[in-house]
């Protein structure tokens, strides 16, 4: 028997007192009705309902039986709705994740347009390319935002958004006078860069891009916190090839020690999008994706390399990085 059925036929007959209009309140013929009311009270063992040819009365059983049953159905449209919020992706815990250049101000309106598109918890991580790759293979990642390239086997993928990369030197310097610093310009500077483990291919891409442009650092420093990296630029013949949003997150403030310059004709750019595993794409990581890739283009100046689709529906094997 389908009790909530059944309890749902009884509860319109209570209400309505009478069999047709009650059927026709539930979309049901009355003989069905009638028939599920007899079976009710046979499976109940009581009877619910005292019938006459003019009219429906409702039992001293049926009466202590109907807030109950009010009780019942009202629990089970509260688990069905919350089963369909969890199958959209709208409650429970999303774990999400970002690279560490990342800008505070962007995290901040990642964080506030996730919270206007979804009421869903998010547990947010800061973590490499590489991390979050392993995260995604390991199932203890949701969806995450990664730099391109990299090996994007298995994943969907938002929309491939561009940073230009521009020079981050002593303001002393003659290449901090210009306007635009072509890359040939930094020879004999060290370059800082983030570890190379923590996203391979971007870091091999990025040298080779360099060389291309006529720079070929005499020597490549690692670093990734804005402190650290501040440091290597001012006191060890460094330069730094970052966003401007990610330079303008470093320092808090305009810099009196360090200027950030535009590269002459755009040679290099930071590619950045969401990514998460083939078929995960619901509606909790469509939220985080439409959050990340508005934060990206209203804080960072990012725009986007791929014509923008529904973000769910993108797979990864559309891009050619």
């Amino acid at each position: 028997m389908d009790l909530m059925r059944h309890l749902e036929c009884f509860v319109a007959v209570a209400e309505e007192s009478h069999f047709g209009r009650a059927a026709a309140r539930l979309g049901i013929a009355q003989p069905p009705l009638s028939q599920r009311i007899q079976r009710l009270e046979r499976e109940l063992g009581v009877r619910l309902f005292e019938r006459t040819s003019r009219q429906v009365t409702i039992t001293e059983a049926g009466t202590l039986l109907l807030a109950e049953a009010r009780e019942l159905l009202g629990r089970s449209e509260a688990f069905l709705a919350t089963a369909r919020r969890i199958r959209d992706g709208e409650t429970g815990l999303l774990r999400a994740a970002l690279s560490p250049d990342i800008s505070g101000e962007t995290v901040a309106a990642l964080l506030a347009g996730f919270r206007r598109r979804s009421g869903l918890e998010l547990e947010l991580h800061e973590l490499s390319t590489a991390q979050q790759l392993a995260g995604f293979a390991s199932h203890n990642l949701d969806v995450g935002l990664i730099h391109h390239p990299c090996d994007v086997a298995g994943l969907e993928l938002g929309p491939i958004l561009r940073r230009d990369l521009g020079v981050l030197l002593p303001r002393g310097t003659a290449q901090a006078g210009l306007a635009e610093v072509p890359l040939a310009s930094l020879t004999g500077y060290d370059l800082v860069l983030f570890p190379r483990d923590t996203a391979p291919a971007v870091y091999d891409d990025l040298l080779t891009a360099c060389a291309r442009g006529g720079y070929t650092p005499a020597a490549v420093r690692h670093g990734q916190g804005a402190s650290f990296v501040r440091g290597l630029v001012l006191s060890a013949g460094a330069v730094a090839l970052v966003p401007r949003d990610t330079q303008l997150a470093a320092t808090g403030a305009p810099d009196p020690d360090l200027v950030w310059r535009p590269l002459a004709g755009a040679p290099l750019a930071r590619r950045t999008s969401v990514a998460w595993p083939k078929g995960r794409g619901d509606a909790a990581v469509g939220a985080f994706a439409e959050a990340a890739t508005h934060a990206l283009r209203t804080t960072a100046g990012a725009w986007a390399e791929t014509a923008a689709r529904p973000l769910h529906l993108r797979p990864a094997s559309e891009f050619w990085l």
